[in-house]
């Protein structure tokens, strides 16, 4: 998350959108910024995980066979400026990425109304989501922060023993993918989508930031605690 709100500051720098795959170990629970930490204690299955907050909202996530993404673009970036074009794009990018394995999903037309919101993101389906025949498998969060747009995503790829009612890719379908390889050609479908998104290692100065934020903010009990 340190890491994720460096690249905000160094993309409204430099202009130059940035896309960053990762994974996480150990198995971490992300709760989305407005909800309380107290609620996690309802989901049994997830308590032993460790927690931090994002930065972005949504409902928590259970990081284990998944793909995370995070995309960062300039405020003044064609694709930021429209909130649902920026989700449709990335989630259209991933549908064709999806089919080079003849996998079929689907991009979610309108919300699901649920009272109360379940507390996994998994568990909610909202307008552009993708499903998976009919499941949820990719659900995205925005925020727009200091000149730049980051979206947050996470792409189920297999059921977690911490979160075992969610269903992945490899349970839906019989197929196992990695999250390098899915990583390779979502870059390749998304990248020239928008105007060529970049992966690229962080500097020492970025590292060194992202360090210092780590410490100051997602390591510390008050942020996680912030609800």
């Amino acid at each position: 998350m340190a890491v994720d709100e460096t690249l905000v500051t160094s993309v409204a720098s430099s202009g130059v959108p940035v896309l960053r795959f990762y994974g996480w170990r150990p198995a971490t629970l992300s709760l989305g910024y407005f909800q309380g930490l107290a609620e996690r204690a309802a989901h049994v299955a997830s308590v032993a995980c460790p927690v931090v907050r994002r930065p972005s909202g949504g409902g928590a996530i259970v990081h284990d066979h998944e793909l995370t993404y995070c995309l960062v673009l300039p405020a003044n970036a064609p694709a930021a400026r429209d909130a649902s074009r920026l989700y449709r794009c990335v989630h259209e990018s991933l549908q064709a990425a999806l089919q080079t394995w003849e996998i079929v999903v689907e991009i979610r037309a309108v919300t699901a109304a649920l009272n109360p919101e379940p507390f996994l993101c998994f568990r909610r389906q909202a307008a552009g989501d993708v499903l998976c025949q009919g499941v949820k498998i990719c659900g995205s969060a925005q925020r727009r922060h200091a000149g730049a747009v980051v979206q947050h995503g996470s792409i189920l790829l297999a059921t977690s023993r911490f979160a075992p009612e969610l269903p992945g890719l490899a349970e839906l379908t019989g197929k196992v993918i990695s999250g390098v390889d899915l990583a390779e050609r979502l870059l390749g479908e998304l990248s020239p989508r928008l105007g060529g998104a970049v992966q690229q290692p962080l500097t020492e100065a970025e590292l060194a930031l992202a360090e210092r934020t780590r410490q100051s903010k997602y390591a510390a009990a008050d942020w996680t605690a912030k609800r």
